[in-house]
């Protein structure tokens, strides 16, 4: 039953006077259950909790910290289809995808905690002292990461899931030791605060701090406002667009103390479609890049909308393709009457720029809400020319590039700004010809993919779901997989400490049995006192 209320800890509140509801964009109508902001007293309270909650909750276990993360994960799962139904009743999206999200939402949870109990994570290193080193004795030096503080996360539009409440900024959060509060997003505020509840029951049931997480609602900015710019707050996790990613590094900066703000941010995901590809497996490329295109009615960050290859008749006969296969496909709801408007303008003004040619641009008539596909091609010099056309359009949209040899595709990569992924078809035979296009792509982007589909990020230590500026606030960090926990972390060192008051991942006996790096040889054995 959803109550429409904050989560303040473990206590629900509802004292603002702001009032919202969710909406279906499927049934076109708002939904019934309403929902009430967060006011500043209910903001104070919330992060004076996770300061105090900090406290304690960065002293935890790793073993501590991983049991509360699989109680969220069977929490989540024991809301059964409750949350399923929710999730599609404020997105549109379908059963199919609201399941697999769950499930990578709760598999996420899961790898964290695993990350945990191994430990390695916190990169402990030891050098031992050199009393008798000369001209100067050498002391004994040990580091390792430590959580930052309380964390601010914000819900993303697309994945109210597994970018959200519980999603991969708050698992990897929590995994690192720092209290999470959650600036629940607008059009999906009843999964918020299922979510939440769940989030809420594991902390009790495993003993966590009051206060090491909280959801507050916001149906605007102010609520995200207060909480970046509070002193207490000492890092930002968002998932969006460039503009509300830059308002919100730009508020951090400001502050008398600036803290760090991960934030992962438009993307166009080019893909470069080799000659020799394109003439012998036609049919494969406009099969994969016509489901990509629209998967998910094109609402994901590593949608494919910017698609380049050398000018050709196979390449012309590749874009009416693709414009005829996505012909085929039935419109989807968009995720809200919003980005459906925002897409509808987007794309309008993308195509009516000088030098596109429509080679599809569906004007049906559709149900509320719903998207008509696009797909449009220009020169690679007039794409050249015009940056707008680099700007993302959020939905079923791609434009192909017709170059006229490799050297302007290369131009055109190295001026892009920067992208979550690349991609290269082609044959492997192919793939070696083109050194400085791999380079000029690895220059661009933060992932780089050879024969598949930018969509689809799966959660596993080598994964990098980041890039430069703009694709992410910070291209060193990833937002997916267990690197991202290095995120709210920072570095520190013990000098000339006493081994019994050190944190056990120092200390000579190693009682964690964790892998360290011991003057410089990485060991899991234990430091001899005589080292």
């Amino acid at each position: 039953m959803l109550t429409g209320k904050n989560y303040i800890g473990n206590e629900q509140s509802a004292n603002g006077e702001v009032y919202y509801t969710t909406f279906d964009p499927v049934g076109n109508a708002p939904n019934k259950n309403t929902f009430r902001e967060a006011t500043t007293d209910e903001i104070e309270r919330a992060v004076a909790l996770a300061h105090t909650a900090f406290e304690t909750y960065r002293t935890f276990s790793g073993i501590k910290k991983a049991a509360f993360l699989n109680a969220i994960a069977d929490e989540i799962m024991n809301l059964g289809d409750a949350l399923i139904d929710v999730y599609c009743k404020e997105t549109g999206l379908p059963q199919g995808r609201a399941t697999g999200e769950r499930s990578r939402t709760v598999g996420q949870l899961r790898t964290f905690a695993t990350q945990l109990i191994e430990g390695s994570w916190i990169e402990a290193s030891i050098d031992t002292a050199q009393p008798d080193r000369k001209p100067i004795p050498k002391p004994d030096i040990r580091k390792l990461q430590i959580p930052l503080g309380p964390v601010v996360v914000f819900g993303a539009s697309n994945f109210p899931l597994a970018y959200s409440t519980a999603g991969g900024d708050t698992a990897s959060a929590l995994a690192a030791g720092c209290p999470v509060i959650v600036k629940s997003h607008p059009m999906h505020a009843g999964v918020g605060e299922l979510v939440a509840t769940a989030i809420v029951k594991a902390a009790q049931k495993t003993g966590m701090p009051n206060g090491v997480f909280s959801n507050l609602n916001s149906s605007g900015i102010d609520v995200g406002v207060h909480l970046v710019k509070h002193p207490k707050v000492k890092a930002v996790g968002f998932t969006g667009s460039i503009k509300g990613g830059r308002a919100l590094m730009d508020l951090a900066a400001q502050r008398p103390e600036p803290i760090p703000v991960f934030a992962e941010m438009g993307s166009i995901n080019p893909v470069v479609i080799l000659p020799q590809i394109l003439e012998d497996q036609h049919n494969f490329l406009v099969e994969a890049y016509a489901n990509s295109i629209t998967l998910g009615c094109g609402q994901f960050c590593t949608n494919p909308g910017l698609l380049l290859g050398i000018k050709s008749d196979a390449l012309t006969n590749f874009v009416h393709g693709l414009s005829e296969k996505i012909k085929e496909k039935e419109t989807e709801a968009m995720l809200h009457p919003n980005i459906a408007k925002a897409f509808a303008i987007n794309k309008e003004k993308a195509l009516s720029q000088s030098g596109v040619e429509l080679t599809l641009d569906q004007k049906n008539e559709v149900l509320p809400n719903h998207a008509n596909q696009a797909i449009g091609t220009i020169s690679g010099a007039l794409f050249l020319e015009n940056k707008l056309l680099q700007q993302e359009v959020f939905g079923p949209y791609a434009i192909v590039v017709q170059c006229d040899d490799f050297s302007e595709l290369i131009a055109i990569i190295t001026q892009l700004e920067g992208q979550l992924t690349g991609t290269i078809m082609g044959l492997e035979n192919e793939l070696g010809k083109h050194p400085k296009l791999i380079e000029a792509l690895q220059n661009r982007v933060g992932r780089l993919l050879f024969n598949g589909v930018p969509t689809g990020v799966e959660v596993c230590p080598s994964m990098v779901h980041g890039g430069p500026y703009p694709a992410s606030a910070d291209s060193r960090f990833t937002a997916v997989g267990t690197d991202a926990i290095q995120r709210w972390v920072r570095p520190f060192a013990y000098q000339n400490w006493p081994n019994a008051l050190l944190p056990e991942a120092l200390q000579n006996s190693n009682p964690l049995a964790i892998q360290r790096l011991v003057n410089g040889t990485p060991t899991k054995e234990a430091v001899s006192s005589n080292s």
